[in-house]
């Protein structure tokens, strides 16, 4: 918080300078995961599944994200699919009012030793289309807006690779297999991010769904906390980690990985969460989607988000990827209320 007026920043600027909690012009508007809907890819024509597969489409759909709704991030990776289809898992694409998924129920790997990066898997067309479109991207909007790639963590890869039920009861069961199992996917994670950093991106999104509901924070401190650490020293450009659920209980590990980042689930308060990160770690969030966004009004959505300015949020958005059928009036009113409250609140920064 600071009194002296800051002159104007772009896009990139504030969003870069909210990921090392320096001083901005006002909050940025951040969409670390998707806000694809089904009414943004008639308005562009560039609809799923397409959308997730050609470079063209996938920037021009992740576009929108700034064009018409007036937020400080493009993302252009929908999905959390690219890397486990380039890695052999059975995948079901479905249509444009659907997400593209894994088939856990039929799974790749068994064991640690079947662990295997395909030679190729730089090359495979799902890696290829992701890193296209962030070149697009950075090509089209030069330096006014921040590109934001996405690169899966090693416990969401064992849940696509291993199943999920599987994988969890392999760390029941087995915790030092495990640990070496996360060390062998943790190299598939780095590789692809380190490509999109290459390609133009400015940050990455590293989900990793040691959720709230399937994962302990004991689970999560013994796991992943050294990994997410280790990551956010070998990226050269700033990670917000993301995961779903109730998180409060293992903030205070995330604040202390060094990531620049966290997204964290409306199931957390604004206000708890930035109390138990102590400014460690920038926040970002965390409007809720299943019930706000999707099913609610823009006086709702405002209500949220206004909670979170008030909290000291570093960047606010939604929680998660929207639902497809979310309506666009919902996701502009983010943005119009940060530029409101700011307008309304000029001293806050």
């Amino acid at each position: 918080m600071g009194t002296a007026p800051i002159k104007s920043m772009t896009s990139r600027q504030r969003v870069l300078a909210a990921l090392r909690r320096e001083p901005v012009d006002r909050t940025p508007v951040c969409n670390p995961t998707s806000v694809a809907t089904v009414e943004l890819m008639d308005l562009v024509d560039a609809h799923f599944p397409d959308a997730n597969r050609n470079p063209v489409l996938m920037a021009k759909l992740a576009a929108t994200g700034y064009t018409e709704l007036g937020f400080d991030t493009i993302m252009p990776v929908f999905s959390i699919i690219q890397e486990s289809s380039a890695l052999g898992c059975k995948m079901q694409w479905e249509q444009k009012d659907n997400w593209p998924t894994v088939r856990m129920r039929e799974p790749i790997w068994t064991d640690v030793d079947d662990i295997k990066v395909p030679k190729d898997f730089m090359k495979h067309p799902d890696i290829v289309c992701v890193l296209d479109a962030i070149k697009l991207l950075r090509r089209e909007f030069g330096d006014e807006v921040a590109i934001v790639g996405k690169t899966m963590g090693p416990w969401t890869l064992g849940y696509h690779c291993f199943g999920v039920e599987p994988f969890l009861l392999l760390s029941l069961d087995d915790p030092g297999k495990t640990m070496l199992a996360l060390e062998r996917m943790k190299e598939i994670t780095y590789l692809f991010g380190l490509a999109q950093i290459e390609a133009g991106a400015d940050a990455l999104t590293l989900p990793d769904h040691a959720t709230g509901d399937l994962v302990s924070a004991e689970y999560y401190k013994r796991f992943l906390q050294d990994m997410h650490t280790e990551f956010a020293e070998r990226f050269p450009a700033p990670l917000i980690l993301h995961i779903c659920g109730r998180t409060v209980d293992r903030m205070g590990y995330i604040a202390d990985t060094g990531m620049a980042a966290f997204h964290f689930d409306s199931k957390n308060k604004p206000q708890e969460s930035m109390e138990t990160v102590h400014g460690k770690i920038s926040l970002v969030g965390n409007i809720n989607n299943p019930e706000t966004l999707f099913s609610k009004g823009p006086e709702e959505v405002r209500a949220e988000v206004e909670a979170n300015l008030a909290a000291g949020v570093q960047m606010v958005g939604p929680e998660c990827a929207i639902p497809l059928q979310t309506p666009i009036e919902n996701l502009t009113e983010i943005s119009r209320t940060v530029r409101d409250w700011h307008h309304a609140h000029p001293h806050v920064h």
